[in-house]
């Protein structure tokens, strides 16, 4: 059998380096490329060892361990025990994802003929398994693992920054009740013209039970200003001299109407707090307002800044 050196150094540089990078991305590390090509190397030259036979005794659970240290220390420095514990963990945490998604793979596309072949009975009756994964594909596998764990950790960290600015509301309307998730966000700048009222954004879809079957369609298709003349002397429409339009400008669009109601009131709801106000309107959006659905409104900072001054005096309180 013939071994390539020079390869195998090369592809565990690549290997280690790539889980250096994802570890300090993890964990926000600053980066500096010679550190991280130092520890790889270190990491590189570990595997390297085991074509030396009379350096069998360093291949034990210690000694990998205190190489994976090494390889910390070097590649991010050491600023204090707990930070340095995190980066130990967040690297072996990679490390197991990535070499259980190689090992996942590697099953997953195996055939059951192939999978038992590579299952035998030891002496003692016990059950041994064998694996025969290219380097190649362990390469290439890795990567693709590395990159969907960054992926999926990137959203889950854009998901819990959504979250802070989420409120739950509540808009009520004579006896009727709409409530939902909204976020805060702070572009939107929307008011009306007339009255300079802050505008808050829903989605049409939580009124369709209060509104005329057919105006979720027109609304998505950008018609709400031709909702109102449609509507004439329609008398059965309890709400309309709740209705507003409220002009404004879309993305790479030009002046469009957004069609509103005029609310009772809105309660804005976070840890026990509430706001209530009855100076707003709340704008009907015919889309969705997130692909996920973690929320159905877009609120006004204005309702936001309202909250959190009622917030204040609880704040001084409990401090």
């Amino acid at each position: 059998m013939v071994v390539y050196i020079d390869l195998i150094f090369m592809t565990n540089l690549l290997i280690d380096g790539a889980l250096l990078l994802v570890t300090a991305w993890m964990r926000r590390q600053r980066v500096r490329v010679w550190r991280i090509l130092f520890a790889s190397v270190l990491g590189a030259l570990y595997v390297l060892m085991m074509f030396l036979p009379e350096l069998s005794f360093l291949f034990t659970f210690l000694t990998k361990f205190i190489f994976s240290v090494v390889m910390l220390w070097i590649a991010f420095g050491f600023r204090s025990l707990q930070n340095y514990l995190r980066n130990l963990g967040a690297f072996y945490i990679v490390n197991f994802v990535a070499a259980g998604g190689v090992l996942g793979s590697y099953y997953l596309l195996q055939s059951s003929g192939e999978i038992w072949n590579g299952i035998w009975y030891s002496s003692t009756g016990g059950l041994e398994f064998q694996l025969k994964i290219g380097s190649f594909f362990s390469f290439a596998v890795l990567f693709v693992v590395l990159w969907w764990f960054k992926k999926v950790q990137l959203a889950k960290r854009r998901q819990q920054q959504t979250a802070d600015y989420i409120r739950h509301v509540e808009v009520r309307i004579g006896d009727s009740i709409v409530a939902c998730e909204g976020l805060i966000d702070t572009g939107n700048q929307l008011t009306c013209p007339l009255s300079r009222m802050p505008v808050m954004v829903m989605e049409a879809s939580l009124w369709q039970e209060h509104l005329p079957g057919e105006w979720g369609a027109k609304l998505a298709a950008g018609e709400a200003d031709n909702l109102i003349l449609e509507l004439g002397e329609d008398e059965s429409f309890p709400w309309r001299d709740r209705l507003r339009l409220v002009p404004y400008r879309g993305i790479n669009k030009g002046s469009q109407f957004m069609l509103a109601l005029k609310p009772d009131e809105v309660i804005l709801s976070l840890q026990g707090t509430q706001i209530t106000t009855k100076r707003v309107l709340v704008g009907l959006d015919g889309g969705r307002l997130s692909s996920e659905g973690s929320y159905q409104a877009i609120i006004h900072p204005a309702l936001a800044e309202q909250q959190a001054e009622a917030m204040e005096p609880v704040r001084a309180l409990s401090s």
